[in-house]
């Protein structure tokens, strides 16, 4: 659950692409490693690595590091437990806490007249 305006903007920036979407619905059923995921999920390693960075930055996913048989250290991800409760109420809780500049706040005023 997030605790500020910003974190509830950075979990639904990272929920707003279906690559990553797809991401959270293979990670739900299973932990998994890079390469199997990329497979599974059938992009590349590189656009997988992006779309897990966004999800990481906005705390929905965690990665750790394990040696797989062969010796190689694998970068195994798995879901964070998370839930997103949009409604009015829950926005106008987050809206005081997030950190927009002045101007941003400022022009969302003047249309208030």
């Amino acid at each position: 659950m997030w605790t500020t305006g910003d974190e509830l903007l950075r979990q639904l920036g990272a929920l707003g692409n279906p690559h990553r979407l797809r991401i959270v619905a293979a990670l739900r059923a299973e932990r998994t490693y890079v390469s199997k995921l990329a497979r599974e999920l059938r992009i590349s390693r590189a656009l997988l690595q992006v779309h897990l960075r966004k999800l990481e930055a906005a705390g929905l996913v965690e990665a750790s590091f394990e040696v797989g048989e062969d010796g190689k250290t694998l970068r195994f991800y798995e879901l964070t437990p998370f839930s997103v409760v949009l409604t009015p109420e829950t926005i106008a809780a987050a809206v005081p806490t997030l950190t927009t500049p002045e101007s941003v706040q400022r022009d969302g005023e003047e249309g208030r007249t």
